[in-house]
């Protein structure tokens, strides 16, 4: 078809009388002819070049903002790559003040997510971020992690947390996402055990609301004679499990996506996961949610090579060695709260430094660059034997 010639549609679109009044903007009384659509109410006409207009007007403001933002990174200069563009202490700083602007209809989280996404495509000008997580696709991690940097980056799906930790030290991604603890099952120890040793640092948390469906190929629980899934999930469905599938065969593997992926290959297996791994490996939902509490919340940590400076609400995570006395501990915590910093989270685990000697994970709210955090980590080294700062960091965001 040649382009700019009529087609017949287009020649008789033409000829066919306006179906409305310029004046009055009323519809025509005139029914419609057989097989054409029925006329639009000139109310939602007007409503809908309304919504079109508005959106023109977002594009043109999204195109601006994306510009300035480019500006911003020609101002900072010529930098090594695109994780010396990222702060993460700004991000925090814009998306909190989306949330106390929000007056509705669309909620907190919602608003969160569409500026979150603009800030992705906006800093991707650049070059995308390189982000490691547990892989592979279709995992919770790689939910936090489009949670945290928006869909405009790299994902770099690795088989451990300890790979995760191997690559960002190495450079070879510019940050990680690491599962550190669930609402119901606490501590991921793997993670934790990880910080003995590793030098980055924690530069920002995600808090994901854990949904787990029990997916299959045939999509009925009647087939379902074995059931893959990672040992945290297992545990969070285990009321469920002990109620609809008590006779199943309950398989670990290493991850959700792996256990999605076994699945896809025979009728009578099946894996609890999330519903973006059905999407991944071509399953269907049997049942979901099935987590046995519907607050069910895992919380990541996202890892990087620096520290970064306060966005203004923030908490610092320590790994302490205490000397071995009485009420070492007690002599460690008191500083914070003689400065008036609130401890949000302290967990033990052996320190690797000799037989029954304990670190102590402690999460403070506050950045370690601010007075008071100072006053209390200088009081601090008097009764501990090593206080390693692990990082300063936003607190999570919606």
């Amino acid at each position: 078809m040649s382009i700019g010639k009529k087609t017949p549609a287009k020649a008789a679109a033409k000829k066919a009388p306006a179906r409305t009044k310029a004046a009055t903007g009323k519809v025509a009384k005139t029914p419609a002819p057989e097989g054409h659509a029925a006329p639009i109410p000139a109310d939602l006409l007007a409503l809908r070049e309304r919504i079109d207009g508005i959106d023109r007007h977002i594009q043109q403001l999204i195109a601006e903002r994306a510009q300035f933002a480019n500006q911003v990174g020609k101002a900072k200069g010529k930098l090594a790559a695109a994780v010396d563009y990222y702060r993460p202490e700004r991000e925090a700083q814009v998306l909190r003040r989306v949330v106390d602007r929000n007056d509705g209809p669309l909620n907190d989280e919602v608003l969160v997510r569409l500026f979150r996404e603009i800030m992705s495509a906006c800093l991707a000008q650049q070059e995308p971020l390189k982000i490691g997580y547990l892989g592979p696709e279709g995992t919770h991690s790689q939910q936090a992690v489009y949670k945290h940097f928006g869909h405009s980056i790299h994902g770099l799906p690795l088989g451990s947390i300890e790979e995760v930790f191997q690559e960002v030290e190495a450079g070879h991604a510019d940050f990680g996402v690491v599962p550190v603890e669930n609402s119901t099952q606490g501590t991921i120890q793997s993670t934790l055990d990880m910080f003995l040793t590793s030098k980055l640092k924690i530069c920002g948390e995600v808090e994901l609301r854990v949904h787990q469906h029990l997916l299959s190929r045939s999509g009925r629980i009647e087939d379902i004679e074995r059931v893959y899934s990672h040992p945290q999930s297992f545990a969070q469905c285990k009321a469920w499990l002990r109620q609809y599938l008590p006779k199943a065969e309950k398989i670990a593997v290493g991850s959700n996506a792996e256990a999605a992926r076994r699945a896809r290959s025979a009728d009578d297996a099946a894996a609890i996961a999330g519903i973006s791994a059905a999407n991944v490996y071509g399953l269907k939902s049997i049942a979901g949610p099935i987590e046995d509490r519907p607050d069910n919340t895992t919380r990541f940590l996202v890892l990087g090579r620096e520290l970064f400076p306060t966005s203004g609400n923030d908490r610092t995570s320590l790994l302490v060695f205490i000397k071995d006395q009485p009420g070492a501990l007690h002599h460690v915590l008191a500083p914070f709260a003689r400065h008036g910093l609130s401890m949000n989270r302290i967990e033990s685990r052996p320190g690797h430094t000799g037989l029954w000697q304990y670190a102590f994970f402690i999460d403070v709210g506050g950045h370690v660059h601010d007075e008071a955090m100072r006053r209390a980590l200088d009081e601090l080294d008097e009764y501990a034997q090593e206080v390693k700062v692990l990082g300063s960091y936003p607190v999570a965001i919606a």
